[in-house]
């Protein structure tokens, strides 16, 4: 059961006293390092936990997790805190596992195109590790998160219209069981019909299974050539028409970003760029010479056809960096519109077909409920787009009208065949829509955490509650 902080206290303190004996200064407890550990890229207030341990290797995980079994102690795996849905809070007590401390790249198989790491690794750190093998790790959610991190929220990012999202590429874990049993879920073959899909089952499971120490993860060959095109739209509907139409002509686009008219200024004016402040299509091709070049012309005239003007592209590597590190800071951009607000950031993702509607749809409801800004983007060639909320935190009714958008908007997506959450995972914010995203089928998933987790100690109160 989940129930509350008070049950669980009298345990905490004797855990964290056998675990203070055992892990020293591994172990730390003063306010500012386990708020540190609470905070996160979110608009949900903090929930520190009670103490934060710094494991240096598996076994060390598996005896922390043993010992917190036997005091009924919460964990929380904790990466670098760029989740966006509390997923790092501590509402019932416990330890925060800070797995930064584990962060080697412990092989590279570059003829199989696969390497194993620790949780901890960045991948940011991580590609740099492969640079001189000539192979990349494409998953980039924007935020430079710890690879365990990205695993147990199954995240994705602007690259996922290629090269597919973590579920695609994660092989192989090792994960620490409540128990603190260590088991491993898959193998480096690239396919297997062996059981249960355990590896799948822990990638998106936020933490609330077991707590993962490996991964074994695929990689892919840096392309020969790559360029990077804008083109602007008289509106998002025409601009989500060139996606789709760009989709379902096959073209291999590896990154194909939406920016609406507020979102161009924004990163204007926070990344001093010139773009003109109509809708906007950011666009990444992969490739030999040749191929992005064709596969550039061939965008251009998908974009002529669906009304797209002042098409320009280019394969200069200072250009290509400086538009896409515009669009990892959309975020910060679009809070710098609104000083002093909360950035409320929302991931739907609905059918391509149905892309273009819900876009424009939510567009026309932050108006109407007098939230402009509200800035959108999105990675739209899977469909999945972002709706950013700037409320005043001291402001009641627009708290309030804020909330009736996210209402609005999850129950939108849901209708359209979509899902309330493309890429941030459930969390704590989000378990409501779950609910109605997936009805009887969360009794199944009760029943595996509490299979796996009797005790609820694996980050409780995350995803759904128990009882």
């Amino acid at each position: 059961m989940d129930g509350d902080h008070s049950t669980r206290s009298d345990g905490i303190a004797t855990a964290l006293s056998v675990l203070g004996q055992r892990f020293g200064p591994q172990m730390l407890t003063g306010r500012d390092a386990r708020m540190h550990r609470a905070h996160s890229a979110t608009w949900l207030a903090p929930e520190p936990a009670d103490a934060v341990l710094l494991p240096q290797n598996t076994n060390e995980v598996a005896e922390i997790v043993k010992i917190c079994g036997t005091y009924n102690t919460p964990i929380i795996p904790f990466g670098t805190g760029t989740s966006l849905e509390g997923h790092v809070n501590a509402p019932l007590g416990g330890v925060s596992l800070d797995m930064s401390q584990m962060a080697s790249v412990l092989q590279v198989n570059a003829e199989d195109l696969d390497c194993t790491v620790q949780p901890g690794i960045t991948r940011k750190a991580l590609n740099e590790d492969l640079r001189a093998t000539g192979l990349f790790f494409p998953i980039d959610p924007g935020a430079d998160a710890s690879i365990g991190g990205m695993a147990a929220t199954r995240a994705s990012g602007t690259n996922a219209v290629r090269y597919g999202t973590m579920k695609d590429v994660v092989m192989d874990l090792q994960v620490v069981l409540a128990n603190g049993e260590i088991i491993r879920t898959g193998t480096r073959a690239k396919k297997s019909s062996a059981g249960y899909d355990l590896t799948r089952l822990f990638v998106g499971s936020e933490g609330t299974l077991g707590v993962i120490t490996e991964l074994t993860l695929k990689l892919f060959g840096m392309p020969e050539a790559m360029s990077a095109a804008t083109c602007q739209f008289k509106s998002v509907e025409a601009a989500c028409e060139a996606v789709i139409a760009t989709i379902q002509y096959g073209l291999p686009v590896a990154r194909i970003e939406l920016l609406d008219a507020a979102m161009v200024g924004a990163v204007n004016a926070y990344s001093n760029l010139s773009l003109p402040e109509n809708p906007l299509l950011l666009l990444e091709f992969h490739g030999s010479e040749a191929g992005v070049a064709e596969q550039a012309q061939a965008f251009g005239s998908i974009a002529e056809d669906t009304g797209g003007q002042d098409f320009q592209w280019t394969t200069k590597p200072e250009d290509r960096t400086k538009l896409w590190q515009a669009r990892h800071d959309a975020y910060w951009a679009a809070r710098a519109l609104k000083p002093g607000t909360e950035g409320i950031s929302t991931d739907v993702c609905v059918p391509i077909s149905k892309l273009a509607e819900a876009v424009q749809a939510a567009a026309n409801k932050a108006a109407e409920l007098n939230l402009a800004p509200a800035p959108i983007l999105g990675h739209v060639g899977d469909g999945n787009f972002h709706v950013l909320l700037l409320v005043d935190p001291n402001d009641k009714d627009e708290q309030a009208r804020a909330k009736t958008f996210l209402d609005w908007l999850y129950d939108a997506a849901i209708s359209a065949g979509g899902t309330c959450t493309g890429e941030h995972g459930i969390g704590q914010g989000k378990q409501h829509y779950l609910r109605k995203e997936l009805g009887p089928a969360l009794e199944p998933m009760r029943a595996i955490k509490t299979a796996l987790d009797p005790d609820n100690i694996m980050n409780p109160g995350k995803i759904f509650t128990l009882g």
